[in-house]
């Protein structure tokens, strides 16, 4: 921009304070334009008053969007680094990525998922803060937040209309929600919290969501919009929570699900047993072998290792959970008759650990190894407790390995059953071997020659 006069470097000396060389502290310019032009001889405003204006409303939109306390909260502060695994940094490298790129064009929406203190709120609240750095209207509230300020409402000395609150929320120009689902779920919480994101599904606004829930624990109308894939987004990020010490980010204190015990089980030193087994049996294990490796590269959906006692299933299942830790992801690798006994102990009074959390870190693990299915006390609770766990990961698609001998197969709770045998989600591998016996070679191409046998 131009002006028609500009102060010498003297007149602006002679003054103490900082005075724009544009306007000389006026505030106003006139723009150097030809007399035709229809803002010739109009003052206008100085681009110093429309800086100062610019920081007035961005302070203005980030105590509005309740920021103030999350300016720090940047993409420059977001620490991918912080876990000592290659695997975790690119994970959330690429994470901080997609939550950049959805900032600078938010279209659609974005969910961003995961366990608490992975990073979740860190990464919305960065979205926030660069939308409204823009002087883009933003809101940025957690769940249980917005629904106190809608209740606050009804109230007779309220400062604030309902209708106006709800409008302003529903039509925002971005709005954040940090921990959808650990609101109170009381009908009309969930009646509010459908007619918010109802509209803005409809209406394809932009709208950013953090949640450790599933799909499957969420209202089924909530949950129908979040698994849109043409509108939404999903952002998984499967860290453990930083705030913990690296033995909690391990397991906790009491290790559980700890692969510690299993921590010498590999492919390499898993036998074809060549020596022991024809040819027929030979292929039909390496086969197997190769299948759990390939899972184990990319885990996902489920994985169920059949066959009788004594084949390796165990052997194998703990090779596929050492890669996969080994690759920076959370494993849970339980005993079925054990994990139940960590749930029932999760009642007790004295529990250092609840039913709830223990529950919480299971159908949140990257990978869950379930060792001998079925050979657990059938009781009813134990039953309900197994379903409502591989109901949920079988929802989820979540990547999980199961192994099961073929007598327990045959006993088994139907609704389990029902879900093993669903190829879409499920690939049964059987090892139809007999079991071993004795020492063998390891497999003809080993990088290691021990040889563990089968827990």
């Amino acid at each position: 921009m131009t002006t028609s006069e500009i102060p010498s470097t003297e007149a602006s000396a002679e003054r103490q304070e900082p005075v724009c060389p544009y306007c000389r502290g006026l505030g106003f310019v006139y723009l150097d334009v030809p007399p035709v032009d229809r803002r010739y001889g109009r003052a206008v405003p100085c681009i110093c008053q429309r800086t100062a204006r610019r920081a007035e409303q961005t302070a203005a939109l980030r105590r509005a969007s309740n920021l103030q306390h999350l300016s720090d909260m940047t993409f420059e502060t977001f620490i991918t680094d912080r876990y000592d695994s290659p695997q975790l940094t690119m994970a959330l490298q690429e994470a901080r990525s997609a939550a950049q790129a959805y900032a600078a064009n938010p279209l659609g929406w974005l969910v961003l998922t995961g366990s608490y203190g992975s990073g979740k709120t860190h990464l919305a609240a960065a979205i926030a803060n660069y939308r409204v750095d823009r002087a883009r209207p933003t809101l940025f509230i957690v769940v249980p937040d917005l629904l106190d300020t809608l209740r606050a409402t009804f109230a007779p000395d309220s400062a604030t209309d309902y209708d106006d609150t709800l409008e302003q929320v529903r039509n925002i120009d971005l709005l954040v929600l940090d921990d959808l689902g650990t609101q109170h779920t009381t009908p009309w919480a969930a009646e509010k919290l459908y007619q918010i994101l109802n509209h803005r599904y409809t209406a394809k606004l932009p709208t950013v969501i953090t949640t450790n829930q599933s799909l499957s624990d969420m209202d089924p109308r909530l949950a129908s919009r979040l698994g849109d894939t043409a509108l939404v987004d999903v952002i998984p990020i499967m860290a453990p929570d930083y705030r913990a010490s690296a033995g909690e980010r391990q397991g906790g204190d009491d290790a559980f699900g700890s692969l510690d015990m299993y921590a010498g089980l590999s492919f390499d030193n898993l036998s074809d047993r060549r020596d022991e087994l024809d040819a027929a049996q030979c292929a039909l294990l390496r086969k197997a072998i190769r299948q759990v490796e390939q899972f184990a590269e990319n885990p996902s959906n489920w994985l169920v290792l059949r066959g009788p006692y004594g084949v390796g299933k165990t052997h194998l299942a703990a090779a596929a959970a050492n890669k996969v830790r080994n690759q920076g992801g959370f494993v849970r690798f339980l005993v079925v008759a054990d994990l139940l006994d960590h749930l029932r102990a999760g009642y007790q009074p004295g529990s250092a650990t609840s039913f709830d959390r223990r529950f919480s870190e299971l159908r949140r693990s990257k990978l869950l190894v379930l060792d001998d299915l079925g050979s657990h006390s059938s009781t009813a609770w134990a039953q309900e407790k197994l379903f409502q766990l591989l109901n949920h990961r079988y929802v989820a698609h979540e990547a999980t390995i199961i192994t099961i001998s073929a007598y327990d197969w045959d006993h088994l709770d139907e609704r389990l059953k029902t879900r093993l045998l669903d190829s879409s989600v499920a690939t049964i591998i059987d090892l139809q071997v007999p079991g071993y016996r004795g020492a063998t070679r390891p497999r003809a191409t080993p990088r290691r020659s021990t040889r563990r046998r089968e827990s």
